[in-house]
């Protein structure tokens, strides 16, 4: 009982620790949570739906943040979300041998700790084609609802390299759009939402705690580069774990 009490208090400690850091960028830490879940040797069926209701209670505390501190474009928001919903919801049909989720996962894990440890170099604003927004909107969900994470990790620095807009606003449509394949993802995948961990509503208030703090510091430029590059050496530890074990 000991050992069960001690992983359920570290494991919402590093649930709380990814809600805080991701959505001071305007993400809802679901590829924070896969790691963590990863690293505690939870069954990956287990780990998507878990993940994804995190990810949608993070992104609504984010979206809301950020929008209320202006940094929301729904011009820039609408192209990628058209596409993605229905790709996210079909994704989250599909389900991956473990030969074939672990590489995806691992994949999703690193592109997740570059993003975290990466400063992106300020880039004119150019004017976004709408057509490439949905065919990469399209993507993005796709593989968004195969995998169990809101897209976040690969539209940010998608719209930042591309020079679509600033980081500011990157980050309040990235919590956005994470919030609706997040939904998508999940309601394509109700089959597993029966295996959710018997300590899942404990971790859910840490990973809601984590996402109202982070969230409120981000939409207000707080910086904190150190814990983000320690959650990143996490996720490259669990892509690792993936690709090892």
């Amino acid at each position: 009982m000991r050992a069960m009490d001690s992983q359920t208090v570290w494991i919402g400690a590093l649930i709380f620790v990814a809600a805080l850091m991701y959505s001071c960028v305007g993400h809802a830490g679901a590829s924070g949570y896969l790691a963590v879940m990863t690293l505690a040797g939870i069954a990956p069926a287990v780990i998507k739906p878990t993940a994804l209701s995190f990810n949608i209670a993070v992104a609504l505390i984010a979206t809301v943040q950020f929008a209320r501190a202006g940094a929301f474009s729904w011009k820039l928001f609408w192209p990628f979300a058209i596409s993605s919903v229905p790709l996210a919801f079909l994704g989250g049909h599909i389900r991956l041998s473990d030969a074939v989720f672990k590489p995806i996962l691992a994949v999703a894990l690193v592109v997740a700790a570059l993003r975290l440890v990466v400063s992106w170099p300020a880039r004119p604003i150019k004017p976004l084609p709408t057509g490439v927004a949905i065919v990469c909107g399209g993507v993005i969900g796709l593989v968004s609802g195969m995998v169990g994470v809101g897209g976040g990790i690969f539209l940010s620095p998608l719209i930042l390299l591309a020079g679509w807009s600033d980081v500011r606003t990157t980050a309040g449509v990235s919590a956005a759009f994470i919030l609706i394949n997040s939904v998508a993802g999940l309601l394509g995948d109700l089959r597993s939402t029966g295996t959710f961990p018997a300590m899942a509503p404990i971790w859910a208030v840490a990973a809601v705690a984590g996402g109202v703090l982070g969230s409120y510091m981000g939409s207000r430029r707080l910086s904190l580069e150190s814990l983000r590059r320690v959650l990143a050496a996490v996720l490259v530890v669990a892509a690792a774990k993936l690709c090892l074990g």
